[in-house]
């Protein structure tokens, strides 16, 4: 059944579209944006000059997506870091006459011969090849821009708009045609998975409660937004806006995600046994994964889908928000959804986080054996940040005592995110505990270099152990990274810690994500393509502790992941747009505030 064949009922209290055919965005009036008090731009021009377009245009373009949700969104991130990639590259040429000015000319003939061989462009210096998905050169997929469309190219609105509002139709357009690609994903989940009579009688009803949740929810909620965002482009090829309609899903609507989400704990579990236990499961998965329909892709890629939905809206929102005129009705309705957004995605984090640091502390406590009084561990305001082996050093520093083997002890930590926890692992999985301290009373310090012996030592101090003593403990890393990375931990810098976001205007090393990576440890920090990161710490070795610009998280990842960009201006407009994005002042919040008042009066 095509979805767009299904009629919706309106909800209680949604805007008509109608209204909104001539004036961009909901919510905010001329007086709250004095922007829109101006003369008519071209945007108004373009609007009242451009037909609507014909309803089955649009419905067609959205029928022949070809590409699933998991493409999709490869394929835009992918043009996101190429696009990115070639600024960086342009500009480095303008600045340096040529974009291998920097190479030796045995380097430029080494490069020719690889390019000979291998019979494609040379990559820039020090790029790493990009993955590749084999759909994205096919001319099927249907990954169409909004200015390549035949109407839009035979309407005359290209020669009106200017370049700015073509790029602001272009997020907008790519906002409504990836949600089409989610919900083609989301169906074939429900299917080819849920929905097929074989695993339905090989899974009981709870297991299959856990694996596949409330999609079926989820689904139905991405099927009214996307029909909405149909008939909102239907009204006209130039689109007015779609904010609002993203603001009002995600203020009503977008719960749902967070009941899916918060289930991500138990749903991986499950999936893990009952691929090692049930072989009529293990099987049938395979041969499903096998067909056609599911284009290589795993039921695992399918099962994540709510999660990357909600958090790629997010970003697409953002894009949404750069291109947008400041201080216009569009830029305060795009800000009331990034808000919303923001809040359904931090309480989907939260939920995910509360599952699984419940079952963490549960599980460790069990493992300590206390020397010492006795700590209770586990606490809802406690989760852990970095577990791991080091090297304890003791007795005199002098050289023969460094030759000796009996010179360290392994000791195992468990750091909290309020108190921390050492301990030595002794037989049948269990640590025996024998000092702690609560984390504000750490100092670490690092240990000048001394030899090879003394490689990675670094200082810590209790400033009030287990038995109210001041204790120090030398402590040594098998990597420099690991050093970092425990010193980090165990004392963050409190001058950076609590930095304020303008300081973040000044210029700082920045990388973009080029392979995704995810986290293997608490103080690591999961990467998605085309994440823009801004350096705060880097190692010898190959590690980089940075902070994500679109929402302010912060770990350590491996260098490898990511190409610095270069060009300091490039740099310098992913802050103010980092800022734009993040900046809300109190006027701007009291009027969102108020705004959300009048909203839910008019909706009761």
């Amino acid at each position: 059944m095509s979805w767009w064949k299904i009629p919706i009922q309106p909800h209680p209290g949604a805007k008509r579209t109608s209204e909104s055919s001539s004036t961009p965005g909901n919510g905010a009036t001329p007086e709250e944006c004095p922007a829109l008090a101006d003369s008519p731009t071209t945007l108004t021009e373009a609007l009242q000059t451009i037909h609507p377009i014909p309803a089955d245009s649009w419905r067609n373009l959205i029928e022949q997506i070809g590409l699933l949700y998991q493409e999709y969104r490869d394929k835009s991130t992918l043009q996101e870091i190429e696009t990115r990639r070639q600024l960086d590259a342009e500009i480095h040429t303008n600045a340096h006459g040529s974009p291998a000015s920097e190479e030796t000319p045995e380097e430029e003939e080494e490069e020719e011969e690889e390019e000979e061989e291998e019979d494609e462009p040379a990559s820039p210096p020090e790029r790493k090849a990009l993955p590749q998905i084999c759909l994205l050169s096919n001319p099927h997929s249907r990954f169409n821009l909004w200015q390549d469309l035949p109407e839009i190219q035979s309407s005359g609105v290209l020669e009106i708009l200017q370049p700015e509002e073509i790029k602001l139709q272009e997020a907008m357009f790519e906002l409504v045609t990836s949600e089409a690609s989610y919900y083609k994903s989301l169906s074939l989940l429900v299917s080819h998975f849920m929905e097929n009579e074989r695993l339905k009688k090989i899974l009981h009803p709870s297991e299959a409660h856990i694996l596949f949740s409330n999609v079926l929810d989820v689904m139905a909620v991405s099927e009214r937004f996307l029909l909405e965002l149909e008939r909102r482009m239907e009204e006209n090829i130039v689109i007015s806006d779609v904010c609002d309609i993203v603001y009002h899903y995600a203020a009503n609507h977008f719960s749902v995600y967070i009941t899916y989400v918060s289930n991500q704990t138990y749903q991986e579990r499950t999936y893990k046994q009952l691929l090692q236990e049930k072989a009529a499961f293990r099987e049938l998965i395979a041969q499903l994964e096998l067909d056609p329909k599911c284009r290589g892709l795993p039921l695992s890629s399918f099962l994540i889908l709510p999660f990357q939905r909600i958090t790629r809206l997010k970003l697409l929102v953002q894009n949404i928000l750069k291109r947008v005129e400041e201080r216009s009705e569009r830029e305060c309705t795009a800000l009331d959804a990034h808000k919303e957004l923001e809040m359904v995605v931090k309480a989907c984090n939260e939920g995910v986080r509360k599952m699984s640091r419940t079952e963490q502390m549960i599980s460790i406590q069990k493992k300590m054996e206390f020397k010492i009084k006795s700590v209770p561990i586990i606490s809802h305001s406690r989760w852990l940040l970095k577990q791991g082996e080091l090297q304890q050093m003791s007795g005199p520093k002098t050289s023969r005592t460094l030759r000796t083997k009996k010179l360290f002890r392994e000791i195992y930590l468990f750091l909290f995110n309020d108190l921390l926890v050492i301990c030595r692992q002794i037989p049948g999985d269990k640590y025996q505990v024998f000092d702690s301290a609560p984390r504000g009373l750490l100092r670490v310090e690092e240990l000048e270099d001394q030899g090879q012996t003394l490689a990675n030592v670094f200082i810590l101090r209790l400033l009030e152990n287990a038995d109210d003593r001041e204790a120090t403990y030398m402590l040594k890393a098998t990597s420099q990274s690991e050093m970092k990375r425990w010193m980090t931990s165990l004392a963050p810098n409190r001058r950076t810690k609590f930095v304020s976001f303008t300081s973040r205007l000044l210029d700082c090393p920045q990388v973009q994500c080029v392979h995704p990576y995810v986290a293997q440890q608490p103080d690591e920090l999961t990467l998605e393509l085309a994440d823009i990161l801004n350096i705060l710490e880097k190692t010898e070795d190959g590690w980089i502790f940075g902070e994500r610009l679109h929402d302010q998280e912060r770990g350590w990842f491996p260098s490898s992941m990511t190409e610095e960009i270069l060009n300091p201006k490039i740099r310098s407009q992913n802050l103010k747009e980092c800022f734009r994005v993040h900046k809300m002042d109190d006027p701007q919040r009291s009027q969102n505030k108020d705004r959300r008042k009048l909203g839910s009066r008019n909706r009761q």
